[in-house]
């Protein structure tokens, strides 16, 4: 059995269809009821992530776990080694954490702290462990959908500032096959799309997928500041303003972390928003 976590969100529902679609049975962790149905093969677990001991039945006979922090999990919640010590003691195997780029690239963000935290309990936790560092989600253009329906309008800063931001579903993929096959123990892969886009060009994409025009709004960084501060921390506002907008070199390359582990080059942006394109008509 595998053990997930993050189970409502984009990668970890995505996460969950994949393992059983290839006969895994799944435990998908929630901190509340889950509100779609799981697939045959999976099963929904409450417990919360913060509270070690209340994974611990969960955990039971599981051979492997997959730890995704959200929400209140970033800011607090017991030790990282807490819980992986019940996950150990349980009998799991393996910890597949989903991390993010950041915590390389810019050491000094606070914002990351903890899953710098996470990062270093795994690698000393004594079970097999396979970090995923992420790069910038390409589902963050749903902050879009509404203007899109609206005014077929997006409104972002740094319109022509170009970051290779990844599908959730290439993240999903890439799990799914960390945590049921062998050979990953010990990795640190980072995960990126197949090439950088503004968001000025994923405008575009959005334009021609819909047959309209959608016109491109940049907003200063004050005003983008404004808008992400009404449910953002300021320094998390701040230290996202500065990726968007002075990237490292670090954080636009591509990486070939996703082709390498899935045998097939990383989902374009365009891809995304065409499956997701229900969103903003």
């Amino acid at each position: 059995m595998i053990v997930v976590t993050g189970s409502t969100g984009n990668v970890g529902r995505t996460l969950v269809a994949a393992l059983t679609a290839q006969g895994e049975k799944v435990a998908a962790v929630s901190r509340r009821p889950l509100p779609v149905e799981l697939p045959e093969g999976a099963h929904h677990a409450q417990a919360d992530l913060g509270e070690a001991e209340s994974l611990r039945g969960v955990l039971k006979g599981a051979d492997a776990l997959f730890i995704l922090l959200a929400g209140e999990m970033l800011a607090g919640g017991e030790s990282a080694e807490t819980l992986l010590g019940v996950a150990k003691e349980e009998g799991v195997r393996k910890v597949v954490l989903l991390s993010s780029q950041i915590t390389a690239t810019r050491p000094e963000a606070g914002s990351h702290d903890r899953l710098r935290e996470f990062e270093g309990a795994v690698r000393g936790s004594g079970l097999e462990w396979t970090v995923l560092r992420a790069g910038g989600f390409a589902s963050n253009a749903f902050a879009w959908a509404e203007s899109v329906r609206a005014e077929r309008t997006v409104l972002a800063p740094f319109g022509d500032v170009a970051l290779p931001v990844i599908d959730p579903a290439d993240i999903a993929e890439v799990a799914a096959v960390v945590l049921r096959e062998d050979g990953h123990a010990g990795q640190t892969y980072e995960l990126t799309g197949p090439v950088a886009v503004t968001p000025r060009g994923q405008a575009d994409d959005l334009a021609e997928l819909l047959g309209e025009k959608v016109t491109f709004v940049e907003l200063t960084r004050e005003a983008a500041a404004a808008h992400m501060s009404q449910f953002m921390p300021a320094g998390v506002v701040e230290g996202t303003l500065d990726i968007l907008g002075r990237p490292l070199p670090a954080e636009q390359r591509v990486s070939p972390d996703v082709e390498k582990i899935l045998g097939r080059p990383a989902a374009p942006f365009a891809a995304w928003a065409e499956r997701s394109l229900p969103a903003f008509r």
